[in-house]
């Protein structure tokens, strides 16, 4: 009974205690209070999993757009902003390329600012650039982007998160280069923020795939990195990959409109961006598909958004196997290239993947539309099994014709 009777007491103390301090907290607060809260009746039984939002106050959210240009196509990335605007993160990142660039004339590279300006201004919020090899092609380029734009490398902190935007180009002789002042400066900048829950990192080019690390920079870039948590994005394939160093994750992103065979997600030719959403201790990354970005009466809006045009010649069905030593070579890419005999150099013209049994499809303009008539030589790369002689044009022995008719190749590889 003793024990019943403090068990009463005890509870009504403990209302006394919240009731005391709701009315200390005032009227407008506790409205807000209220009005921020799940309210439901619930009972023995319930249908839903849990009454637990999603709702950290420190969790946030924000986009990143890829490649634009490098043959960019008509309206993709202009409506892209009005997509992302349907999803509103906090705020969008971007990775280069976003204008054609390799110009001198004042008046062009204005021109093509100006267009992309006008686009990014539609965000329904902030938009932060990154320089691209199409951005930054030379010095008159540089020049231009530091009166419109000022720093071509950056870093803010946002809910703990540290955001460092590099640049990957310096011309005339240090692109695809971290150059000595920028690795200086990251130095700094990494030491200033040393208890940042995450460090995200944006260049243009995936440098990290080169053979000298030491020579381009990315080698120093590392090095301050390491021991912390963080996230490297970046553009210039236009072909989605994820990467794995250091116990991080990279992500090569695919196109935001950029010129692409657009051949799928199988090939990571795709038009997307990438949504992350930063939790409490880590990041996670999704890829929004723009095709999947519908308002809700299913009509994108309309856009001027003219895209670089190409002159196409026609094309015919060409497929085929690669075997070397009688088994199948998967994985591979199988490349026709043409020779001009003028300029004594060979141009990659249309491409294919083997599958698992060693089948391809060509490509040149879009997706699995064969190749022009002609003479090629062609290439097999991105496999162990394939003799080294036949993975550049000037030392394959691989050599044909495409016919104004259904093309078969069988390319029977001696084994490695």
């Amino acid at each position: 009974m003793r024990q019943f009777l403090f068990g009463l007491i005890t509870a009504a103390a403990l209302c006394g205690v919240v009731a005391l301090s709701r009315s200390e907290s005032g009227p407008d607060a506790r409205a807000a209070a209220d009005a921020s809260e799940l309210k439901i009746e619930s009972g023995d039984k319930n249908p839903w999993t849990s009454l637990k939002l999603n709702n950290d106050p420190e969790q946030f959210t924000f986009a990143v757009v890829s490649d634009r240009t490098g043959g960019h196509r008509d309206k993709v990335f202009s409506q892209a902003v009005a997509r992302v605007n349907l999803l509103q993160p906090q705020f969008v990142m971007s990775v280069g390329d976003l204008i054609e660039g390799y110009t001198t004339k004042d008046e062009k590279i204005k021109e093509e600012w100006d267009e992309f300006d006008g686009y990014v201004k539609k965000f329904e919020m902030p938009f932060f650039y990154t320089a691209g090899n199409h951005d930054l092609t030379n010095k008159t380029m540089v020049t231009k982007w530091g009166e419109r734009y000022g720093k071509k490398y950056y870093s803010f902190t946002y809910k703990g998160a540290l955001f460092v935007v590099l640049c990957s180009e310096n011309p005339p002789t240090g692109m695809g280069t971290i150059d000595k002042e920028q690795q200086e400066w990251l130095a700094k900048t990494i030491a200033a923020n040393k208890d940042a829950k995450w460090t995200f990192v944006f260049l243009h080019k995936p440098i990290w795939t080169a053979k000298d690390l030491e020579k381009n920079g990315w080698a120093a870039v590392e090095t301050v990195l390491a021991g912390r948590k963080y996230t490297v994005f970046c553009g210039h394939e236009h072909a989605y990959v994820r990467f794995e160093r250091n116990g991080a994750e990279y992500f090569q992103l695919a196109t935001t409109g950029g010129g692409s065979l657009m051949r799928g997600i199988e090939y990571g030719e795709f038009d997307h961006v990438a949504w992350i959403t930063m939790k409490k201790d880590r990041p996670l990354i999704a890829n929004v598909l723009l095709d999947g970005v519908l308002p809700s009466d299913l009509k994108v809006p309309e856009s001027a958004e003219k895209g670089v045009p190409i002159k196409k010649k026609p094309t015919f069905p060409v497929s085929g196997r690669v075997t070397a030593g009688g088994q199948p070579v998967a994985g591979a890419t199988v490349t026709l290239h043409t020779y001009n005999s003028n300029t004594e150099k060979y141009a990659a013209t249309a491409t294919g993947r083997t599958d698992d049994m060693g089948r391809f499809q060509v490509t040149t303009y879009a997706k699995f539309d064969g190749a022009p008539v002609g003479e090629y030589v062609v290439t097999v790369t991105k496999s162990e099994a394939v003799p080294t002689a036949f993975t550049a044009p000037a030392t394959s022995s691989l050599k044909l014709r495409i016919y104004e008719t259904p093309n078969t190749l069988t390319l029977d590889l001696p084994a490695k």
